[in-house]
């Protein structure tokens, strides 16, 4: 990229909402079916949590504009070792992301190819996730062109969902009380549909992560995070509320693809096919953008000495070959590890788990906002800033209860991973280079 071509506010809100809206959003119905008004409570809890996470990153991005992303502003206020193991986390929640978006897509491939049922789902998602892997050994031209259009096709289902439950609610409003949810509420389960609709919020940091690469960050970043949190928190509450009380809970709860199913259901017939080839085409484009990224990513550790440096060297085209094929190699393990029940329960699942890899990143930078305003340090550190930082705090230790046992041992083994590379990889450079160590 030519360094003095920056991207700006719309470039950069456009990166929050194209990252954030991935397969998440077109499987969570299902996923939190069966707890019934919980998962609204939950949806209401992560949307404040995530805003208040948005302030985080908009007031770190403000007090240090220079700082190179996230990695940057928690190096400058926790130290080395705190700033390399919440990148380790959210490297890992990227490859696992695309295991779990791989295996979204196979729910709605279903619909608009019903021949593919004769395959093995845990086959298709791996072709799926190996498609994207080959795709980007070949280099990157038009990604950007790309990623616009899928974002697009992104929001056409939600768009349609919207759409559909207002025409249902002004002909039939009836329906939204024929079959209502019978999950009792409680904290436990408000805590649980809390965590798995927290993964489809994930990547509202998108912003920060290239700051060094936008235009007057200071500004930018903090204002593009904000407004695409919003419009992906307005859109998500929508989406989510009208199938959970359209389908009866039971239903929902076994649909591979609840949007389609919803379509059909109120819509014309045939409808839902169509709809879900949307969601195949923009889970693709999503496979794909994350694919790009944890490549990017893995290259980029390996050249700053935090991963062996194989996985710095690039093909004949540029793309960066063995961390690709590290990333689809491990995307694949997760795939083959999840599916030992249904579709709809390996998915949530995988979402636990990459919410859980993904938590460390927004600790380390509550803490970092927190450590920065005891400071005193920086532009705008008084006490509502302390405040914005300690409710993120508190958000994401409630997300880390709620996540479960099985999902967070996971995530904690494959993070606890990482410190015996980081020990071996300082060492390594210690020997290398012994003056500047």
């Amino acid at each position: 990229m030519n360094e003095t071509k920056k991207i700006g506010i719309w470039t950069c809100t456009a990166l929050v909402v194209g990252n954030v809206i991935g397969m998440g959003i077109f499987l969570l119905p299902a996923s939190l079916a069966p707890f019934g008004f919980n998962a609204l409570i939950g949806w209401g809890i992560v949307i404040v949590g995530c805003l208040t996470l948005a302030r985080v990153f908009s007031h770190l991005a403000r007090a240090m504009p220079d700082a190179d992303g996230p990695y940057g502003y928690i190096r400058q206020t926790l130290g080395d070792l705190p700033a390399y193991m919440a990148m380790w986390a959210y490297w890992i929640s990227c490859w696992l992301s695309n295991a779990a978006i791989a295996t979204g897509v196979v729910g709605y491939i279903a619909i608009v190819f019903p021949q593919a049922d004769a395959m093995q789902p845990a086959l298709l998602a791996l072709l799926l996730l190996w498609s994207m892997v080959v795709v980007n050994l070949f280099g990157v031209r038009t990604g950007g062109a790309v990623q616009i259009v899928t974002t697009v096709l992104k929001l056409l289902p939600m768009v349609a969902i919207a759409i559909l439950g207002a025409w249902v609610l002004l002909t039939t409003p009836e329906s939204y009380v024929a079959h209502p949810p019978t999950a009792p509420i409680t904290l436990g389960g408000v805590m649980a549909a809390m965590t798995i609709a927290l993964f489809a919020m994930l990547g509202f940091e998108s912003a920060s992560v290239p700051a060094s690469r936008v235009e007057d960050p200071a500004h930018t970043v903090p204002r593009a995070t904000m407004i695409g949190t919003v419009i992906v928190a307005v859109v998500y509450i929508i989406v989510s509320t009208v199938p959970l009380l359209l389908i009866p809970e039971g239903e929902l709860a076994e649909a591979g693809a609840p949007f389609a199913l919803l379509m059909e259901r109120f819509g014309q017939v045939g409808s839902g096919r169509w709809l879900a080839l949307f969601v195949v085409v923009s889970g693709l484009g999503a496979l794909n953008g994350w694919t790009l990224l944890v490549g990017e990513m893995t290259r980029t550790m390996a050249i700053n000495g935090v991963l062996p440096n194989v996985l710095s060297r690039n093909n004949r085209r540029g793309a960066p070959m063995f961390a690709l094929l590290l990333s689809g190699a491990l995307g694949s393990l997760m795939i083959a590890m999840s599916y030992s029940q249904s579709l709809v329960a390996a998915f949530t699942f995988l979402t636990r788990v990459v919410t859980a890899a993904n938590l460390p990143l927004y600790l380390a930078c509550s803490l970092g906002l927190i450590a920065l305003c005891r400071r005193g340090a920086g532009h705008g550190t008084g006490r509502a800033v302390l405040a914005s930082a300690v409710i993120g705090l508190a958000f994401v230790i409630f997300a880390f209860v709620g996540i479960g046992g099985e999902p967070f041992l996971y995530a904690l083994g494959l993070i606890a991973a990482g410190l015996p590379l980081y020990a071996w990889m300082r060492m390594h450079r210690k020997m290398a280079d012994p003056i500047k160590i």
